[in-house]
């Protein structure tokens, strides 16, 4: 069996068509096509069917796909080790990041990165869908708070609290016995959030329970700000999207969530080697965030 037809295979298996296999991968839609149609001749069997609007594998092809798309991806992995000397990044490097952390720190990590390895072409997809490394060709996926997955391997870089903030022209409450159950507030909120909500929060004189009263709600943590900014009300924040409004006396600050940080890990498929760019790329992000906590940049 030819190694390189079935690693085309893979590749157009693994993104569900040749356009979709020929943009991630940089090579010619025809010559997947071409190594497609080699493979199943050799074997004797249809391995795609084509459409005129996609492709579907048949039961063989799926066969096919799971059986050898692991092993495929050590040997290329093992291939560039040796032949890098594990030690030089060189070579394609994709990473998946949650919209808000990418938009708000990883274009300045990505434009350190690119300085410092020029050989490396290096490509940060924001998105906020829990992806597969391995299906959708990532080397790299960035998460919040993850959930144990022995498929995955990875550090944690990262850890950010989440702030009550406001607009400095809104009054924070004060606490009051007339209050056991928590103070009522103005507020911006993600759409999804259920109607019982509450913000318990500290800060260095006291500590206190707000109830969250509906102004608006919105699906994006950037677009939150920008309401909180214009006045709509208080917000539950991260700290590394708001910390810079905060020290130009943009925002208020009325408190800490009382819950444990947020953790970010970097996390990659448990069944590949950690190649020389991934590793350089760690570096890279652990070098922007020294703490291991979120500082804003001077």
């Amino acid at each position: 069996m030819d190694l390189q037809a079935l690693a085309d295979f893979n590749l157009v298996a693994a993104h569900g068509g040749l356009g979709r296999a020929s943009r991630a991968s940089g090579r010619a839609k025809a010559t997947l096509s071409r190594r497609v149609a080699e493979l199943e001749q050799s074997l004797g069997v249809r391995l795609i069917e084509r459409g005129s609007q996609s492709l579907r594998l048949t039961d063989e092809g799926r066969a096919l796909h799971e059986r050898t798309s692991g092993p495929l991806s050590d040997i290329a992995e093992a291939g560039e080790a040796v032949v890098l000397g594990a030690s030089t990044p060189r070579g394609r490097l994709r990473v998946s990041a949650p919209v808000l952390l990418a938009h708000v720190a990883f274009g300045r990590i990505g434009a350190r990165f690119a300085h410092a390895y020029p050989d490396v072409q290096l490509e940060i997809v924001a998105e906020d869908r829990l992806v597969d490394p391995v299906e959708d060709g990532y080397d790299l996926v960035i998460r919040i708070n993850p959930s144990p997955d022995e498929r995955l391997v990875g550090r944690r870089f990262l850890s950010d609290e989440l702030l009550v903030v406001a607009h400095p022209d809104l009054r924070r409450p004060t606490i009051s016995v007339r209050d056991p159950d928590g103070v009522s507030v103005d507020a911006v909120l993600m759409s999804p959030t259920p109607p019982d909500m509450a913000w318990r929060i500290r800060n260095e004189h006291d500590e206190m329970m707000l109830r969250p009263r509906p102004m608006l709600r919105l699906s994006s943590m950037l677009m939150m700000r920008d309401a909180v900014l214009a006045g709509a009300g208080a917000a539950l924040l991260p700290k590394l999207l708001v910390d810079d409004d905060i020290a130009a006396g943009r925002l208020a600050y009325w408190g800490t969530d009382a819950r444990p940080p947020v953790e970010i890990w970097a996390l990659q498929s448990s069944r590949r080697l950690v190649g020389a760019k991934v590793r350089a790329f760690l570096d890279v992000v652990e070098q922007a965030f020294p703490n291991r906590v979120f500082v804003p940049p001077a």
